[in-house]
């Protein structure tokens, strides 16, 4: 069986293009995963996307993780509500000044509280800023990021309110996949 899926492309070509969204909250915040573990990317990668079908990862070895994870110029950021691992976003950096937002989610059970507003803003921010923390890399001149029919019932909203713009749609049958949950055989 298949399902339909669209897929919508959005970026920002300025600094000024991010519409910050409020600070939720409470006790919020938001930290560089300065070394890279690819187990506790996987654990981020599986946590997020467990229930909304994030399978492209699933069946990448240690070493593959460690290899996307350790490439100039990519960054995890994660939130973190009173110490729990609340949601990531994971950027790379491109050619010619692109950073992409790779990855960006959260949790299921913190979903809802006005964290993902705040983590998104906070993430593309740090794309805006990613060369100063690389030396040699270019300057950022865009930031941008795909969404899609499989993701969230907020997520196009949160990205358009923080001033993504649509540059592409593209609509394709996939095969459909179970929801693999946040470990082999969970269902979110």
């Amino acid at each position: 069986m298949s399902i339909t899926v669209t897929t919508w492309s959005l970026e920002q070509t300025s600094p000024s293009d991010l519409r910050p969204a409020a600070e939720p909250a409470g006790d919020v915040r938001i930290v560089r995963a300065e070394v890279p573990s690819p187990e506790f990317s996987r654990f981020l990668y599986t946590a997020v996307g467990g229930d909304i079908r994030w399978t492209d990862r699933l069946g990448l070895t240690h070493a593959q993780w460690q290899e996307t994870l350790t490439r100039p110029g990519v960054e995890t950021w994660v939130a973190y509500e009173r110490g729990t691992p609340a949601g990531y976003v994971e950027l790379e950096a491109q050619d010619e000044g692109a950073v992409e937002i790779v990855y960006f989610g959260l949790v299921p059970a913190f979903r809802g509280r006005r964290i993902g507003g705040h983590l998104l803003t906070y993430g593309t921010a740090r794309a805006w800023d990613l060369a100063e923390r690389w030396p040699g890399r270019t300057p950022t001149k865009r930031v941008w990021l795909h969404t899609c029919s499989k993701d969230g019932p907020y997520a196009m909203d949160n990205y358009l309110r923080r001033g993504f713009t649509l540059f592409d749609t593209k609509v394709e049958e996939e095969p459909e996949v179970a929801t693999p949950g946040p470990w082999p055989g969970a269902r979110g």
